[in-house]
């Protein structure tokens, strides 16, 4: 993974993690739960686009290079396995 490329994952999980420290203090001062909901959904949002990414960038560079080296059924184990974790 290129530096820029990590330093942008890296600026995303930071914004998320301040996401989620906001959702601690939303609940330690009893905010509203539509707020909480609200703030919870653009976290699992974030995560989301972040594994996107990371999914994106597997299949397009270490799925191929997987298949290129003659490692084809560990690069469709791994894929099985990303597919069945974004189904649940």
């Amino acid at each position: 993974m290129q530096e820029k490329e990590k330093q942008a994952l890296l600026r995303r999980l930071k914004i998320i993690e301040g996401q989620v420290r906001g959702l601690q203090d939303m609940i330690t001062k009893d905010t509203y739960c539509i707020n909480i909901i609200t703030q919870s959904s653009a976290v699992k949002q974030g995560l989301s686009n972040i594994e996107n990414i990371l999914l994106e960038r597997h299949l397009g560079h270490c799925a191929v290079n997987q298949i290129k080296s003659g490692k084809e059924s560990k690069a469709v184990e791994e894929i099985l396995k990303v597919y069945k974790l974004k189904r649940k």
